[in-house]
């Protein structure tokens, strides 16, 4: 089920330029496969969050989609917008799901790969549509 999430090979992961199919970057920044870098990444105790674009979800409305997804490590996904059924599956999974505010997207962060996320306000009592702050720490330090 693991290595099967995100394998089609149409998907694009916009850190890669030009290559579809299954890839990402590892920890050393090296491409290798989505399930090796999310092994990697578990072994390093570090959490993943998605970026991701418009529908997140679309297609197939499978819960093992979700399920997927959380055994990779991912512990947010923030898209522009998301497939409602599929939201629901990730909330079920225990992988929150957030969407851009303010006009920002997945294009206007200009995302590398080497940014650290931080996402604070969780603690407590939760309520749907509220805002959360993430910040991201770019590879060069600075901050948005």
């Amino acid at each position: 089920m693991m290595r099967g999430t995100f394998a089609n090979i149409r998907i694009k992961n916009e850190m890669l330029d030009g290559v579809e199919g299954g890839y990402s970057l590892g920890p050393d920044g090296a491409q290798t496969s989505i399930y090796d870098a999310a092994m990697a990444y578990q072994d390093a105790g570090v959490p993943l969050v998605i970026f991701a674009g418009e529908q997140y979800g679309a297609g197939s409305s499978r819960d093992w989609a979700a399920k997927g997804t959380a055994l990779l490590g991912v512990k947010a996904v923030i898209a522009e917008s998301f497939e409602r059924i599929h939201r629901s599956n990730l909330v079920g999974m225990g992988v929150i799901p957030f969407e851009f505010t303010g006009g920002e997207t997945r294009k206007t962060l200009g995302l590398k790969g080497d940014e650290t996320v931080s996402i604070t306000g969780l603690e407590g009592d939760l309520k749907p549509l509220s805002d959360i702050p993430a910040v991201i720490t770019y590879g060069d330090g600075t901050t948005r």
